[in-house]
């Protein structure tokens, strides 16, 4: 069993914002009913083109009433920039967190949001399709672009984590080979993309920034291939990162530090020290 936070339950038992509104301002609709998920969500402005009210319709979970019921109180009294700002992790934190497999509600949240903007900046017409890439998963109808969107925003290394976000891979799991071979297509370009930076990243503690998860994944893979990777090797030994759960980074050590038991305890004391200095004061690291 999912173990669900006080404030999913309330949202849950208690929804705000149920319905539908007349004539609206943003009308936003995803996912699919056959899928098992679906949500429309509406909006009105204000005089000073701020979200007056909003309401929601949803099929789907707890966890994805929940999602839809606290993202509407959320944005109300939003400037449409600033609602657009709103990332599915910040729905789950708002929720107090979410079960790894139930983040997909909060994603399809964010993706309602997003849709219901556009509409209004495209004079309330509706939104001609965007052209996908290639299909990727039939069962849940997952494109290849939407793979590597989420990939990139929520900093996501395997193919568990796409389905726990997506459900791509979660039926017949015939695509699951693909996804991973997306994954790993869409981390190599990330990380091609800011080779051009310094050698030793430097990263302000004075700027008091909440990090999203795909922000605190960039910084740890830096510091790990710029300045922990070098300084493992030079004695004979490595690392790799695995994944990143909040605060908890999980790195796997290679070579004679794998084997030697000793060096387990310095390896970890020196990645965590320099993943605290030089990605994100918070950082605690766990060996696999």
């Amino acid at each position: 069993m999912w173990e669900y936070t006080d404030e999913v339950r309330d949202h849950y038992l208690h929804p705000r914002n149920v319905g539908e509104i007349e004539e609206p301002d943003g009308f936003g609709e995803v996912g699919n009913i056959k899928c098992g998920d679906a949500l429309r969500l509406t909006f009105v402005l204000d005089e000073n083109k701020k979200i007056k009210d909003v309401k929601f319709k949803t099929f789907g979970c707890g966890s994805a009433i929940a999602s839809s019921s606290v993202l509407t109180e959320m944005v109300k009294g939003m400037s449409l920039d600033e609602a657009e700002k709103i990332t599915n992790d910040d729905i789950a934190k708002t929720l107090g967190g979410l079960p790894n497999a139930k983040m997909h509600c909060s994603v399809m949240g964010q993706d309602a949001l997003k849709s219901a903007i556009q509409y209004y900046r495209n004079g309330k017409k509706t939104l001609v399709k965007e052209v996908k890439s290639r299909l990727v998963c039939a069962c849940f109808n997952v494109y290849e672009n939407d793979i590597v969107e989420k990939t990139r925003l929520n900093g996501l290394t395997n193919v568990e984590q796409v389905t726990n976000y997506m459900k791509a891979g979660g039926g017949c799991g015939k695509c699951r080979d693909d996804i991973a071979k997306i994954i790993e297509k869409t981390l190599a370009e990330m990380d091609a993309e800011h080779n051009h930076d310094a050698a030793k990243p430097q990263f302000s503690k004075s700027a008091n920034k909440k990090l999203t998860t795909f922000e605190k994944i960039e910084r740890v893979r830096k510091t790990l291939n710029e300045i922990v990777r070098p300084g493992l090797q030079s004695d004979g030994g490595d690392c790799e990162f695995v994944d990143i759960d909040g605060n908890e980074v999980v790195v796997k050590l290679l070579g004679h530090c794998a084997s030697c038991p000793f060096s387990q305890a310095t390896a970890k004391e020196f990645i965590e020290k320099e993943l605290q200095e030089n990605a994100f004061e918070e950082a605690v690291v766990t060996l696999k």
